[in-house]
């Protein structure tokens, strides 16, 4: 385990933090070859402008409970959460003073893998969400923008072990994007942990 420096990124009307190495490369290592392998990964579809497309990423939902989650029309169940999930929530617990009760991951299988614009806003999560965002494997970028001042923007390399939380009014005041890049890269898993109310 790393000392957890956690940087604050001290972006106007938000709060956002970001600590490099939450978990080791080895421990990083090891999680991320388990998920992969006993997370059940689905792809849902989405309805855009009256197209529907698959998903450019594959997810899933686990919890505590057995409260839904829904967005962008996709309504998810969650399973129980695995061991590894567990232990995740409790080591981001130590630092982010939340009782999680639901993860939702994404699994970006590649470079053309991607996740749009949008704000963790959903109704479910209250009005001002602590969402911790933790990545393991490939790095992607991340990036950030104001909803009302344009030229107000931030780019965030996310590395392996990563750890983001966004709380506050960030998801009122700001959007969030993972961007397809066309560099060949590996997969990654994002787990991000919120409380579904």
């Amino acid at each position: 385990m790393s000392n957890h420096i956690v940087y604050n990124l001290n972006l106007p009307d938000a709060d956002v933090y970001y600590c490099a190495q939450f978990f080791s490369s080895k421990v990083s290592l090891a999680l991320f070859e388990k998920l992969n392998a006993t997370i059940a990964w689905q792809q849902d579809h989405i309805k855009l402008f009256g197209k529907t497309y698959a998903q450019p990423r594959l997810t899933a939902l686990y919890a505590n409970n057995s409260n839904p989650y829904s967005y962008s029309n996709i309504t998810m169940y969650p399973r129980a959460f695995t061991e590894e999930l567990q232990f995740c929530k409790s080591e981001i617990e130590k630092i982010v003073d939340v009782n999680f009760t639901t993860c939702l991951l994404n699994l970006y299988r590649h470079g053309q893998d991607s996740n749009g614009w949008h704000a963790d806003n959903e109704k479910e999560l209250g009005d001002a969400p602590v969402i911790a965002s933790l990545s393991l494997g490939a790095e992607r970028m991340f990036h950030m923008k104001h909803r009302k001042d344009s030229k107000l923007k931030h780019k965030i390399k996310l590395e392996n072990g990563s750890l983001l939380i966004m709380k506050g009014s960030t998801q009122t005041n700001w959007l969030h994007q993972v961007p397809k890049t066309k560099k060949v890269i590996g997969p990654r898993i994002n787990m991000t942990f919120r409380v579904i109310k």
